[in-house]
């Protein structure tokens, strides 16, 4: 059982006791948290929270407490209920909400679930908020002063998915007509979660007349493991062979990361759904792009093909934007399949992905995997380290940038973990923020030299 506090989240599994575990004790305690801090952030007593969440097992009893919990702080709540990541974000501006809470575990299995917290930007809370926010919660919960029962708010419902769809539609860079001409074929699986709820309404209004469907009850029994990467992706990989399908879409339970299978079956890769969207971006609008250290080279190579200039961030939506801003990108995301569209709002968005991804490849006149190979090949080795309580993570990372840092044709970055990088590839070695494990992320051009990279630190830190 474990409780993870990170840029990413109170991330948690459900049961168990108290302070270990995502509890009823917790949710109430962090919520009420993150009302101090909001509170404080917008200088007003009276705030207006969004509340989304995803469709795992645990979500309603989960939004109940929330909700219950935020209505106790005298906050006016407006529930949408079942709804993406990205529709939660964009539900926040367009109410001109305070914040807003996504009740989501993302990629982890049903066991687990989450609070992501966001600001009157629809973006995540920043690290130093997100630290105010534990310390509030772990030093002054018993201190807490509820409202009394007049300052109690109703609930609104409100359902701000076809919002979200209609800011794609008129996005000028998304094309319907040459997505209805293309007539498409496509494949989804949306793993049990809102995906199913989201993404069928959005391929029709984008033109597109077949869509066979797979895993779209919103059940939050997941039909396979979570986590949109190959070895969990085979039923929709057979799929495309046995329907001569144009296009696969697969995506996790909250729809930030967007996964694309090619018309035989094959994987265009996770790392490469960011790559081609940016393509067909920068085409049009050349500029700056950014992605976390852990995502593959191609960006960069596609970003100066345009003459732009690529920046690496650390891991974690909220540092990718931070940076994007910083550098006024045009483009960004994250190499696990997480697009960030900042011409629609500054978050992974995996609808948006699909419409721009659809358009790019209509107006390609190829074959998906014929677009997948016009992009150079890189190849990433992604391994992890189960942690135990007595694991000092910064001991070992301190160890292998040591020894590294003694080496000629090494570039060492601390800015997350630490980042290795040679002129052949690179290694990536971190702690996550959603498990207790270390990743050990290589790259380079063969999969049998990323893979030697990273038996390389994997033999260094055992």
């Amino acid at each position: 059982m474990t409780l993870i506090k990170s840029v990413s989240g109170i991330r948690g599994t459900i049961g168990g006791k108290s302070g270990n575990n995502l509890t009823p004790v917790d949710i109430v305690k962090f919520t009420s948290a993150f009302c101090k801090i909001i509170k404080k952030s917008s200088g007003t007593e009276n705030l207006k929270i969004i509340v989304g969440r995803d469709a795992r097992i645990s979500g309603q009893s989960v939004s109940d407490i929330i909700c219950g919990t935020l209505v106790a702080n005298g906050v006016k709540v407006i529930d949408i209920g079942l709804a993406t990541t990205p529709t939660t974000e964009i539900a926040v501006t367009e109410e001109g909400a305070d914040g807003g809470i996504i009740i989501t575990a993302s990629h982890n299995p049903k066991q687990w679930n989450a609070l992501k917290l966001l600001n009157k930007k629809g973006e995540f809370i920043s690290a130093e908020d997100g630290n105010e926010l534990l310390k509030i919660a772990e030093t002054d919960f018993n201190n807490f002063s509820f409202s009394e029962i007049n300052e109690y708010q109703e609930i609104e419902n409100k359902d701000y998915l076809q919002k979200h769809i209609d800011l794609i539609l008129n996005n000028k860079y998304v094309d319907v007509e040459a997505i209805k001409k293309a007539n498409f074929r496509v494949a989804i699986d949306a793993v049990n979660s809102v995906g199913g709820i989201a993404l069928p309404p959005l391929l029709e209004q984008l033109g597109v007349k077949k869509v066979v469907k797979l895993n779209c009850e919103a059940t939050g029994e997941f039909a396979h493991t979570p986590e949109p990467v190959p070895q969990n992706l085979t039923q929709i990989s057979s799929l495309m062979k046995e329907q001569s399908l144009d296009v696969g879409f697969a995506v996790d339970p909250d729809v930030d990361r967007l996964v694309i299978i090619n018309e035989d079956g094959s994987m265009f890769n996770e790392e490469y759904t960011i790559v081609a969207i940016a393509d067909y971006i920068l085409l049009q609008t050349p500029g700056n792009t950014v992605s976390n250290l852990s995502s593959s080279r191609a960006l960069r190579d596609v970003t100066e093909k345009y003459g732009g200039k690529y920046y690496a961030s650390a891991v974690g939506e909220v540092n990718v934007v931070a940076k994007m801003k910083e550098v006024n990108a045009v483009f960004g995301g994250e190499g696990n399949g997480g697009v960030i569209f900042p011409e629609l709002h500054y978050g992974r968005d995996s609808l948006a992905g699909i419409a721009l991804f659809l358009t790019h490849l209509a107006k390609s006149g190829k074959k998906c995997s014929e677009l997948r190979e016009t992009y150079p090949d890189y190849f990433i080795s992604k391994n992890k380290i189960e942690l135990t309580k007595d694991t000092n993570v910064d001991k070992l990372l301190e160890k292998v940038k040591n020894k590294f840092s003694e080496k000629d044709n090494v570039q060492i970055s601390v800015i997350d973990g630490v980042k290795l990088d040679f002129e052949d590839g690179w290694v990536h070695l971190r702690k996550s923020n959603t498990e207790p494990i270390i990743r050990i992320y290589a790259e380079s051009k063969s999969p049998e030299k990323a893979d030697e990279f990273a038996r390389m630190i994997m033999k260094e830190l055992k």
